[in-house]
């Protein structure tokens, strides 16, 4: 529903032709990177741990309260950050979007449409925290169904609309409503889960300000990709269509990263955490090794496809409506960029985790920061140099540096090196995926062969291109695993493992 939801709004307000979609990308891009920090960083990974731990020791009631205290925190200063930023949009627009000052109809209709979507920052910092409180219970039906209101909520929005600045104003409401939808959902499932929660005035407990201070280095960390990609949009300000090119790019690598790069870093810090806490060196490692195999090896062939194919997959998916094949061609110079860096933004999540299941976020928080600087500059160099593309090849580039220094540091001290057998599995994955990029340009080059004989042939709506982007795609999700196996990257043995494998069961024996 994502991707319905994308190609439906790129298709109705489009990129470098109209006012909207810039503007609407920024509405959108403001509140979201500060839902990633709050909402979904550091302070509700803080939290997660701190309210399964108490109700196991301490009860419902005293982990409930922990939930209510932490709730009202989050939502005054999300709520407070809101009304800040809203009364300082217009002025704001300037620093944030310089580029959009030469244009005053697109400045004045990016701040609007930002202070329309502000008030989704505190609707979302409830519902994770809330999405929290029902994981540890072991409810996971309705938080893993909540983006799927929002959208639902666009789609209706926008799919009547047929003016892009009325879609971009439909879309940017669509989002407030689906905020407030969504925090009622989960309130309701916290409440029918048997948690006793209740509204109330922040107050600084001790265990909320235990939970801020492991916090904040951690969500500076945790969000280091977030906080390059808005920066990116910062320098794309400058061209027209440029932001929304990143957007859609952007869209494309979330899928990995999301899939990927997320999920791993979840499960693998309570798994750390237990393994360091009982003083199992073993388990850790191969726990550690595991992760960073298994991510490669999904990542890698990712990265394959968006460096391989680029356009092809833009346009077969995204150029229609007021989406030009001159958006799309731009969009894909982007991709390709993104493309290499995908492994980079996927193992900043996965090794985040080894920093943090020892207690150290201060560490990755300087690395985050540094890479964030490298972006700036070499962003700012690279778009004088080699124009738009270059935003996005900086943006790849700081987050292999971001990558180098962790790498470095776990090395340096000792706390995590790769072992000889995960060294040689990563190899094995690499080969794989560099002979699927092969074939998918092959396949590229000759796009004609596939999409000649589907000419005229619509199913369920899709046309030629449509449907040959998608069996190109679904014949290298075929080609892939034979390929990674037939190489050794990963065995039958260890891929039954990971899928069979229970909560509380031992992991598979390591790469």
């Amino acid at each position: 529903m994502g991707l319905a939801r994308d190609l439906v709004i790129t298709a109705r307000l489009g990129a470098s032709q109209t006012i909207a979609a810039d503007a609407y990308y920024t509405a959108l891009s403001f509140p979201n990177l500060f839902r990633r920090i709050f909402a979904e960083g550091a302070f509700a990974a803080a939290f997660v741990p701190a309210y399964s731990r108490t109700l196991a020791a301490e009860g419902e009631a005293v982990a409930d309260q922990l939930a209510v205290d932490a709730m009202a925190a989050l939502a005054a200063a999300t709520l407070v950050l809101t009304v800040a930023f809203q009364l300082a949009m217009p002025w704001l627009m300037y620093l944030i979007n310089p580029g959009y000052a030469a244009d005053p109809e697109k400045f004045k209709l990016a701040w609007m449409l930002t202070q329309v979507t502000m008030p989704y920052l505190p609707c979302m910092a409830i519902t994770a925290l809330l999405s929290g409180v029902l994981n540890a219970r072991g409810r996971f039906i309705l938080s893993a169904a909540a983006p799927t209101v929002l959208n639902a909520a666009m789609l209706l929005a926008v799919i009547p609309q047929k003016d892009p600045v009325a879609a971009a104003w439909a879309a940017s409401w669509a989002v407030l409503a689906a905020g407030i939808a969504q925090a009622g959902l989960l309130w309701w499932g916290a409440r029918k889960a048997g948690a006793r929660l209740s509204l109330r005035l922040p107050r600084l407990t001790p265990e909320i300000k235990a939970l801020i201070m492991l916090a904040i280095p951690g969500a500076i960390a945790a969000s280091v990709t977030q906080i390059n990609i808005f920066i990116s949009g910062v320098l794309a300000s400058q061209m027209a269509g440029a932001r929304s090119w990143l957007n859609v790019a952007d869209r494309l690598y979330q899928l990995p990263l999301g899939l990927v790069g997320v999920a791993i870093g979840v499960a693998l810090l309570p798994r750390l955490s237990q393994a360091l806490g009982r003083g199992d060196a073993k388990d850790a490692q191969d726990s550690t090794d595991l992760a960073i195999v298994v991510s490669l090896a999904l990542a890698l062939p990712a990265a394959a496809g968006m460096m391989a194919v680029p356009h092809y997959l833009i346009d077969g998916l995204f150029t229609r409506g007021a989406f030009t094949d001159f958006d799309a061609r731009q969009t894909a110079l982007a991709l390709f960029h993104y493309g290499w860096g995908t492994p980079a933004f996927i193992l900043a999540r996965v090794l985040s985790p080894v920093f943090f299941a020892r207690a150290d976020t201060r560490a990755p928080m300087r690395f985050a920061l540094i890479s964030v600087a490298i972006n700036i500059v070499l962003g700012l160099a690279l778009f004088r140099l080699i124009g738009f593309a270059g935003i996005a090849a900086a943006t790849a580039v700081a987050s292999w540096v971001n990558v180098g220094q962790m790498v470095w540091t776990l090395h340096r001290r000792g706390d995590y090196r790769p072992s000889s057998q995960a060294w040689n599995k990563m190899a094995r994955v690499a080969v794989a995926s560099l002979a699927l990029g092969g074939l998918l340009l092959v396949a590229g080059l000759n796009r004609d062969l596939i999409e000649g004989p589907l000419a005229g042939v619509f199913l369920l709506g899709l046309g030629a291109k449509e449907i040959g982007v998608l069996a190109l795609f679904l014949t290298a999700a075929a080609i892939y695993p034979v390929l990674v196996l037939a190489s050794g990257g990963l065995t039958m043995t260890e891929i039954r493992a990971m899928v069979r494998r229970r909560p509380g069961s031992p992991p598979p024996e390591a790469p």
